[in-house]
C-alpha cells in the first residue's frame, strides 16, 4: 500500500495538510485550466474542477496509485469568485473588497478509487470575517509576496492570518483540503489511515 495515493495538486499547503495526518502519497499536479462555466454555482466550481483535477491524473499512464486526490479552493464575496490574483494591483483590490467583510471560502476536493470506479466528491464551506485594513497593511502584505498565489490574496497559514476576526467552519478548509470531511471519503473508499 506504500504510495498508493496520488495528490493531484501543487499546492504546498495541501501537501502539509497530508503529512500531518500521516498519509503516505505522491504529488503529481494536474494540468486541468480553472476556469469558471456559465451558470454552475460556487459549489458545483470547486467540485466539478476537484474531480477534473483527479480524473485528468488518474487518465494519465504514468499514475499508477489506486486513489487519486483532486482540490480546489475558491473564495466567495459578494457572489463573486475570487481566485488567485494576477498580479498586486488585482491583490489590492481583493483585500479592499474583503477589508471589514465576512466572506466565504470553498474548497471542493474529490477521491477516486481506480481499482472500484466509486468517486466521493463534495464542497466545504468556512465563513471568515477579516478586520478593517488600511491600504498601508495591505500594501506592505502585498510586498511580502504572500498573496501571489492564493485564493482571495491572503494566507490564512500565514502573515494573513493577522487580518482575520473569525472564523467560523473547518479551518483547514481554509488552508485548502478539508481534512475531516477528506478523511472520512478516505475511509469510506478503504484508504488505510493511520487514525
Amino acid at each position: 500500500m506504500d504510495r498508493d495515493i496520488i495528490l493531484a495538486s501543487a499546492s504546498p499547503r495541501r501537501r502539509e495538510l497530508l503529512d500531518q495526518i500521516g498519509l503516505v502519497f505522491n504529488v503529481i499536479p494536474s494540468s486541468v485550466e480553472e476556469k469558471e462555466l456559465p451558470g454552475e454555482t460556487p459549489e458545483e466550481h470547486v467540485v466539478r474542477l476537484s474531480l477534473e483535477k483527479a480524473l485528468e491524473v488518474a487518465g494519465r499512464d504514468n499514475s499508477p496509485a489506486r486513489w487519486i486526490i483532486g482540490s480546489d479552493t475558491i473564495v466567495l464575496c459578494d457572489n463573486q469568485i475570487l481566485g488567485k490574483p494576477k498580479d498586486a494591483q488585482h491583490a489590492t483590490m481583493m483585500l479592499k473588497q474583503l477589508s471589514g467583510r465576512e466572506h466565504r471560502v470553498l474548497s471542493g476536493f474529490a477521491v477516486i478509487d481506480r481499482d472500484s470506479g466509486q468517486q466521493r466528491a463534495e464542497a466545504v464551506s468556512t465563513r471568515v470575517r477579516f478586520r478593517q485594513l488600511t491600504d498601508d497593511e495591505i500594501a506592505r502584505y502585498i510586498a511580502t509576496g504572500e498573496p501571489t498565489d492564493k485564493a482571495g490574496a491572503y494566507a490564512i497559514q500565514g502573515l494573513g492570518v493577522c487580518f482575520v476576526a473569525e472564523i467560523e467552519g473547518s479551518y483547514t478548509n481554509v488552508v485548502g483540503l478539508p481534512l475531516c470531511r477528506l478523511t472520512l471519503a478516505l475511509k469510506e473508499l478503504g484508504v488505510p489511515l493511520p487514525i
